[in-house]
Order: structure tokens, then C-alpha cells, then sequence
């Protein structure tokens, strides 16, 4: 076979090229929605992101501008939620609010509570007194004032408790706060049996 020019070479091979792409046609019509579908989608998740990165800049740049909020309104936790749902008296005026004050953080109030009982000894039931779960002047206590007792007390002791908040005064704050803190720690122990 004699040496064919580097012209016809390619144009040869330009022909030959040509006609594959001709067969493939109709497969790659058929891909063709397809394919401008995902580039669509591709192209406007690139402007999602170039978008999002812009407010993200804007924001870092009007929080230097502003000072933040002291205690968010959104910011509640589980223990300072109404069970019932809105049933509220004078025990539980103020239960999901957060004190205001400057420099206060919200759990200020359990850690005075912690700081008195230990000066003054309210933990250990006096001599004949009978104390529900062995906290003495429990009908006397604020809801703040509990809470912050009961990482002390055992799982009998809440159990008690809360019997003797149901039979007595029966508040719907104290009742949901001891009721979690017992699933709460069955939950725990039920957690250690199992390892």
C-alpha cells in the first residue's frame, strides 16, 4: 500500500468520525432533555450557592454593626415549657422567661438557690419533720429552687416528690419538671443496664 498524504489522512478520518456521530444521533436526542435539564439545574445551584455566600459575607458585615440580643425571645428550653399548654397561674407566671437583668444569666436563680441551701443547710430534713423526697420546706420552695435540687436527689426521692406534688398542690410547672427529670433518668439507667 503505497504512503497516503496527511491530507486525506484526516479527512478520512473526518468522514468516518462524521458518520458515528450521524448513528448516535437519535440516542443523543433522546439524552438531550435530559442533559440540558441537569446543566439547567447545575447552573442555578451554582447561583443558589454564589447567592447564599453573598448574604453570608452581608451578614458578617451588619453583625459587626449591630450588638446582639441579651436573651433571644426564641430561646427556651424543655424544662421551662407548659405542659398543659397555656394553663398558667401564679406558679407559673414567668416560668419560660428568662431574667433580664445585666450581667444575669438565666440560670442566676438556681445558683443563688444551690449557694443558700448550702449555707443554710435546707437539704437535710429536720429531726421529725417529714420531708417529701428529703427536701425540707418543699411547699415553700420556687420552681427555680427545686430545679436546681434535683441533680441531688435519687430516683425514689423524685418519685416521692412527685406523688406529693400531685396529692397536695397539684402546680402543672412543678409536675412537668419533676416528671421529666424521672424519664430522664430511667432513661439513663435504663442506658448503664444495657452495657
Amino acid at each position: 500500500m503505497k504512503h497516503v498524504p496527511f491530507p486525506l489522512r484526516v479527512a478520512a478520518g473526518l468522514a468516518v468520525t462524521t458518520a458515528e456521530r450521524v448513528r448516535g444521533l437519535p440516542k443523543q436526542l433522546v439524552e438531550l432533555p435530559v442533559t440540558v435539564a441537569s446543566q439547567a439545574l447545575q447552573l442555578s445551584m451554582r447561583v443558589q450557592q454564589h447567592v447564599t455566600e453573598l448574604a453570608i459575607r452581608g451578614d458578617d458585615a451588619l453583625s459587626s454593626l449591630r450588638r446582639p440580643e441579651e436573651t433571644p425571645e426564641w430561646a427556651t428550653f424543655d424544662e421551662d415549657l407548659d405542659d398543659v399548654g397555656g394553663l398558667g397561674d401564679e406558679t407559673t407566671a414567668g416560668v419560660g422567661t428568662a431574667p433580664a437583668t445585666d450581667g444575669d444569666d438565666p440560670w442566676a436563680e438556681e445558683e443563688r438557690a444551690l449557694a443558700s441551701d448550702h449555707t443554710e443547710g435546707e437539704f437535710d430534713s429536720p429531726a421529725g419533720v417529714a420531708a417529701p423526697g428529703g427536701l425540707a420546706n418543699y411547699d415553700d420552695l420556687t420552681l427555680p429552687q427545686v430545679r436546681a435540687r434535683l441533680r441531688s436527689l435519687s430516683l425514689p426521692q423524685l418519685e416521692e416528690l412527685l406523688g406529693y406534688e400531685r396529692e397536695h398542690e397539684n402546680r402543672p410547672s412543678f409536675v412537668g419538671m419533676l416528671t421529666r427529670r424521672i424519664a430522664n433518668m430511667r432513661k439513663t439507667e435504663g442506658s448503664k443496664d444495657g452495657e
